[in-house]
């Protein structure tokens, strides 16, 4: 016979997240639009909320619906991605970029391994709104562009730049380039 599982302590998550950000009811209520009395309820477990009343908690907390049903998790956690896991996206001649990010951060924060040939480039359109990119070059010159400024990186430096415009990576050197690559989309 199936057996659905007991209600998550929701109450006891939502009181911890707001502890933890300092935050008292009052200015809780403000957040969310959700009243004092209804959180203090909430907490205590005296109601169960609608999925409304939830997503603004959520909301007002600047945390996930699931992060609050599920709590924060206590134990730790280790994910390795391995070489043979990485997806390789075909970017055309004399560009090789390895996504060597989990796929459960798309969208949020993807990790490459990028190679660029010499003479090549990795032309981008610009990602979404508010996008950057870090790129560390760990061997061989680039420059970077991004919308009409214009870097030259060396081995051992880091680029921080737009990434909601057009933007590119020129190898200009005389070997490959080999980069490290980050691209950290805007909190919505």
């Amino acid at each position: 016979m199936f057996r659905t599982p007991p209600l998550p302590p929701l109450g006891k998550h939502v009181a911890k997240q707001r502890k933890g950000q300092h935050l008292s009811l009052e200015e809780l209520a403000s957040r969310c639009g959700v009243s004092k009395a209804m959180l203090s309820q909430v907490e205590t477990g005296k109601v169960n909320p609608t999925v409304a009343v939830v997503w603004k908690i959520a909301h007002g907390l600047g945390v996930s619906v699931q992060s609050l049903l599920e709590g924060t998790r206590e134990e730790a956690r280790l994910e390795v991605m391995r070489p043979e896991q990485y997806a390789l996206l075909d970017e055309g001649d004399g560009c090789e970029i390895h996504v060597i990010s989990p796929i459960h951060t798309a969208g949020e924060i993807e990790l490459y391994l990028v190679r660029i040939d010499k003479d090549a480039s990795l032309d981008s359109r610009p990602h979404f709104p508010g996008a950057e990119e870090f790129t560390t070059v760990l061997s061989g010159t680039v420059e970077i562009q991004a919308g009409k400024l214009t870097e030259t990186v060396k081995e051992g430096e880091t680029a921080c730049y737009n990434a909601d415009i057009d933007h590119s990576i020129a190898n200009v050197g005389k070997t490959p380039a080999r980069l490290y690559m980050v691209l950290r989309y805007a909190r919505s």
